[in-house]
């Protein structure tokens, strides 16, 4: 009985939440001078497809070692009451997929970090200035 109206009333808010904001953004951006009805450019993002490979590597690789370590380690059969009883540990895979998805993300952000010093570092090679009397490098 009550769900209708808090339903409604939610949908209601949402909406004018979502319209109100966008409004002040535009308003905003006019303060500005910026021309809000321009389309926005995205930035390239060149490590995007790197970050989410690796991520799902790694986490393919926890659900996998997570199944051996399920298989192969854990005891299945239990002993409860005079019965067996199979028992499975669901625990393991959620804590593999996130050790490993966060490994991924981890060595993704290794391999970015190493390439934007490998660039700022021939950015510093080139800008070295000589002095006049010594001999440029061929």
């Amino acid at each position: 009985m009550l769900i209708a109206p808090v339903f409604f009333l939610s949908f209601f808010g949402m909406i004018f939440g979502i319209v109100y904001m966008r409004n002040k953004e535009n308003m905003a951006m006019i303060d500005r001078g910026i021309n809000p009805r321009t389309p926005k450019i995205a930035s390239p993002r060149p490590f995007l497809s790197l970050k989410f490979g690796l991520l799902l590597c790694g986490v393919g690789l926890g659900l996998f070692l997570a199944f051996l370590v399920d298989e192969l380690m854990m005891k299945h059969n239990v002993m409860v009451g005079g019965e067996m009883d199979y028992r499975e540990y669901p625990q393991i895979y959620f804590a593999m997929i996130g050790l490993f998805g966060g490994l991924g993300l981890v060595i993704s952000y290794l391999i970015e970090k190493r390439d934007w010093m490998d660039k700022k570092w021939d950015e510093k090679e080139t800008n070295i200035k000589y002095l006049p009397s010594e001999k440029t490098p061929s």
